[in-house]
């Protein structure tokens, strides 16, 4: 007797638990995985072809770009054209801590502002034909002073873009004629 109410209750507990687990499962949205319309204009703003077949020359002008923008390089695979890099700023801004000290003094309460973080870029080279995709993003993780990450964002500031791409059309032309 003992045997079969044990029986019963694991059975009882199975048939719980797969409707449970299909109770839970719901349709997905119709737009789960439609790209947003931001996105490719996004896209072309983050690439750019050259017109050359010399992927270690696109690849080592920008590593040389991006150290020379203050980044360090992370990880380097040129046989996939990746490169991946990251530098460390201070996330302090004037206001917030105007703020803070404000909200403080009047209400007693320590609000917490940003303190630092760390910017990395990402860049993927594409070779098609004679031509070279290069595809670069950036983004940030910003840290507060109570060492928990506030905000994880990418940076989409179409002059970043394109001051990068001008600067590395200006690198490869360098490197290309060993100058």
């Amino acid at each position: 007797m003992l045997r079969r109410l044990s029986v019963q209750k694991l059975v009882l507990c199975g048939i719980t638990a797969v409707g449970s687990v299909g109770g839970c499962a719901s349709k997905i949205p119709k737009n789960a995985l439609a790209m947003r319309p931001q996105s490719l204009e996004w896209r072309q703003r983050s690439t750019r072809r050259f017109s050359t077949t010399d992927e270690k020359q696109i690849l080592g002008a920008s590593a040389g770009l991006l150290q020379d923008m203050g980044f360090i390089i992370e990880n380097s695979e040129s046989d996939l054209g990746l490169i991946v890099a990251s530098m460390d700023r201070t996330a302090i801004e004037g206001g917030q801590v105007t703020g803070k000290v404000f909200v403080f003094l009047l209400l007693r309460v320590d609000l917490p502002i940003d303190r630092n973080q760390k910017v990395r870029a990402s860049i993927v080279t594409h070779p098609s034909g004679n031509e070279i995709a290069v595809r670069v993003t950036f983004q940030r993780i910003v840290w507060n002073d109570r060492n928990q990450i506030c905000k994880l964002e990418p940076l989409d500031d179409p002059k970043l873009y394109q001051e990068f791409f001008d600067k590395l059309s200006h690198a490869i032309f360098l490197e290309a004629h060993q100058i």
